[in-house]
Formats: structure tokens, C-alpha cells, sequence
């Protein structure tokens, strides 16, 4: 009862011994000004560089599109790009870019999503904390590096199994197996992580129903992670698209318009690497083709990452 009565007089703003109430108003920290500071720089400059490169991306386009030889439907129409003979169809570009990246997620999500549900649903901690640095080491090998192990080594091993009429030197098959060799780690580090993020409950009703750890990563784990794995498959066919180094070596230099993977053709990426390290005179037409090349490639890339934040807000589920 004291205590109680204690309480009461010191409620009372009048009374004798009573606290003032609690200053509420927000107060100037400055570490905490400094960081807000920085953060708010830091996604200004990324924002100014992409318009940045937009800006510079459309000047240049524009330049090209504008220019009496090129028409813009036979620009996406015509499979033959020629530019010092005023051939502008981009079709076997786009066609080369697409066929590596695809070889390359026929490598890459079967490999990456076998090693995430690994990681995440069999291995032990010690074990995933050795293995996991070692798959990401993987991605922090130089691109120059996977572009002359698959001319060096992967081509002459496809030409020894399928034949060296078949096999060309240069090819897209050996481009875009080692391409998947090297987004493997981005799908398996990105669908480990979605796959850790579902709740241990799940698992552990699964179990107490009867069901094997295979059955319950696949039936319920990875259905419940499906926006992060779907996400980050995405993300790396964009990786695979962007790619130049290893298809500028292993691909080849030739903009032929096939479907065949064992022949040469050059992917838009490769074509930019190769014509820029050229003489090219400034505002020619083949100089600012580049960049007409670079406007389609961005487009591509934008459109990857819009179709990956769509499917992330549509399958995203959310356990509270």
C-alpha cells in the first residue's frame, strides 16, 4: 500500500517530489546525420549513373537510328549484320546472346540449386562454413581466365567426343557451358540464402509427419523459397547475358545467324568488345552501331530484372 500510494503522489504533477514527463522530441544526433548522409550520396550516385548511362546509351542511339542507311524494322528484322556494307539486322547478335545464356542456365540451376538445397538442408554448419567460400570462390576468378579454359580445354574436349567436323574452334556450346560454370555460384549463393530464410518450423512439422529430408526440401522448402530461387535465376541469365570475356574468346567473331552451337557466332557483348578495340573513327556508323547494341543489351537486362521483381511480388510468401 505504500508503495501504491508512492506511485500516486509522484502521478501528480503538483505534488511534491513528482518527475517531469519524458522529452519526446527528436534529437540531432550527429553519427547518425553523418551515416544517413552517406547512404542518401550513395544511392544518389547510383541513380546519376544510371541516367547517366542511359543518357549517353540514347544520345549515341540516336546518332545511329538517325542516319539514312539504317531503317529501324530492318534493324530487329534482318539476320545480317554487316555494317561497313550497311547490313543492319541484329537478329544474329541477339540470337548467339540467347543461345549461350541458355546453354549456360542448362548448366547453372541444376548445379547452383543442387548445391543450395545441399548447403541449406544436408550439410552441417562446419561443413556449409568451408563450402560455401569455396563455391564463391568460383565467381571471383577473372572472366579472361574461364574464356581460355573453354577455348583451350572445353572445345578441344567437345571436339574429341562429337567430332572435329562437327565441333568448330570457336562455338557457342563451349561459351556457354563454361558461362554456366560461372554464374553457378550466384544461383547457388542467392537460392541457399532464400532457401535458409524459411522457417525451421515447417521442416520440423514435415519431419513429424514422416517425411524424409529430401521430401521436405523439395515438397516444402523449396516451394515455400520459390520467389528467392526464381529471383535468382533471373538475375543470373542477366549475369550470363552481360558476359563478355569468355564468349569474345570461346564464341567467335563471326555475326552468323545459326542455331547450331557447335558453329561460331558473335553475341552482342563480344561484337562491342571486339569492334570497339578496333580504329573507328568518331560518329561513323560503326562506332555508334556500339551503342545501338548497348541500348538493345540494357533493355534486355532492365526487362530480366522487371520480370524478376514481378515474380518475387507475386510468389513472395511471408511468414510472420
Amino acid at each position: 500500500m505504500a508503495g501504491q500510494a508512492r506511485i500516486r503522489v509522484e502521478a501528480q504533477p503538483g505534488a511534491v517530489g513528482a518527475t517531469a514527463p519524458p522529452d519526446l522530441r527528436k534529437r540531432t544526433r550527429l553519427n547518425e546525420t553523418i551515416i544517413q548522409t552517406i547512404l542518401f550520396a550513395s544511392g544518389f550516385i547510383s541513380i546519376f549513373t544510371t541516367l547517366g548511362i542511359v543518357w549517353v546509351l540514347g544520345q549515341e542511339s540516336l546518332k545511329f537510328f538517325a542516319d539514312d542507311r539504317v531503317d529501324l524494322v530492318e534493324f530487329f528484322t534482318r539476320t545480317v549484320w554487316q555494317p561497313q556494307i550497311g547490313e543492319f539486322g541484329i537478329l544474329p547478335l541477339v540470337n548467339a546472346t540467347l543461345m549461350v545464356s541458355f546453354i549456360a542456365m542448362i548448366v547453372a540451376v541444376p548445379l547452383g540449386l543442387g548445391a543450395a538445397i545441399y548447403l541449406s538442408e544436408y550439410a552441417s554448419p562446419q561443413v556449409r562454413g568451408t563450402l560455401k567460400p569455396i563455391l564463391e570462390l568460383l565467381a571471383g576468378i577473372p572472366t579472361v581466365v574461364y574464356g581460355y579454359f573453354a577455348l583451350t580445354f572445353v572445345t578441344p574436349f567437345l571436339r574429341t567426343i562429337f567430332g572435329r567436323d562437327i565441333v568448330s574452334i570457336y562455338n557457342d556450346m563451349a561459351a556457354g557451358l563454361v558461362v554456366g560454370i560461372l554464374i553457378t555460384p550466384l544461383i547457388a549463393t542467392l537460392s541457399e540464402d532464400a532457401l535458409s530464410s524459411v522457417p525451421s518450423g515447417l521442416r520440423q512439422a514435415s519431419f513429424g509427419l514422416g517425411a524424409t529430408r529430401w521430401e521436405t526440401a523439395v515438397r516444402i522448402v523449396l516451394p515455400a523459397a520459390l520467389s528467392g530461387v526464381i529471383a535468382a535465376c533471373i538475375v543470373a541469365m542477366s549475369r550470363a547475358v552481360g558476359e563478355t570475356m569468355v564468349v569474345a574468346l570461346a564464341a567467335g567473331a563471326s555475326p552468323n545467324f545459326t542455331f547450331n552451337p557447335f558453329e561460331p557466332a558473335e553475341t552482342m557483348t563480344g561484337h562491342i568488345a571486339r569492334i570497339s578495340g578496333g580504329d573507328l573513327s568518331y560518329n561513323s556508323i560503326d562506332y555508334t552501331s556500339i551503342f545501338a547494341i548497348g541500348l538493345v543489351l540494357f533493355c534486355i537486362t532492365l526487362l530480366l530484372n522487371y520480370l524478376s521483381r514481378m515474380i518475387v511480388r507475386r510468389f513472395r510468401e511471408v511468414y510472420e
